[in-house]
């Protein structure tokens, strides 16, 4: 049985297309799917839809195909997905060769809690780095605990994986810790409360 760890997946050559076809595959429980890429014609195949529904949960799932007989490694470049039932319509696959350096987005998990009355903004949820093809990390952590506000955490503040290397900008802002919006008015208010207070106190007295 496949599993989520399972990257072997088995693919099976289509020579039929247009909706109506692709709605019986999906029906079928298979995905519609084309392999395309280093100078290659594009290979258009299904998938089994369980497995790789499973796979694919991970960001830049990497497939090891066998197509026909052939082992094909590719990158999950893109996923198109029905807007209302969320149902895989169809995935764009990308051939890559070990030890190939490829650029790909990684998500960015913040972890921790900033310092208390801050929030930790997240500017960018991923970032561009290059990476190997058969090494691409899951996620890039962030570590916010008891950061103050005006924190700032830029590309360059990252620890990337063995390997990787940025490809956006260093300076690029990944995270901003501040004190929220509401929290900065509810504190305007109190001291504007309190100014009013201590004039008419000073009237008070000076009557």
């Amino acid at each position: 049985m496949s599993t989520e760890t399972d990257t072997k997946v088995v693919a099976e050559v289509r020579e039929n297309f247009g909706k109506g076809y692709a709605r019986r595959l999906r029906a079928a429980g298979k995905i519609p799917a084309v392999i395309y890429g280093h100078g290659t014609d594009p290979v258009h195949v299904s998938l089994p839809g369980h497995q790789v529904s499973l796979l694919i949960r991970r960001a830049n799932a990497v497939l090891e195909l066998d197509v026909a007989g052939t082992q094909q490694l590719t990158l999950v470049k893109d996923v198109q997905k029905d807007p209302v039932h969320q149902i895989i319509e169809h995935i764009d696959l990308l051939v890559v060769k070990k030890g190939e350096k490829i650029q790909v987005d990684v998500p960015v998990v913040v972890l921790g809690e900033p310092f208390a009355g801050t929030i930790a903004n997240v500017e960018n949820t991923t970032v561009l780095l290059e990476v190997e093809a058969t090494h691409i990390p899951q996620h890039i952590e962030v570590d916010v605990e008891g950061l103050e506000d005006g924190t700032h955490i830029t590309a360059a503040d990252l620890k990337l994986p063995q390997g990787s290397s940025l490809v956006v900008d260093p300076e690029t802002l990944i995270v901003a810790v501040s004190v929220p919006t509401s929290a900065l008015a509810a504190e305007e208010e109190i001291a504007e409360a309190d100014a009013e207070v201590a004039a008419e106190q000073s009237e008070e007295a000076a009557e």
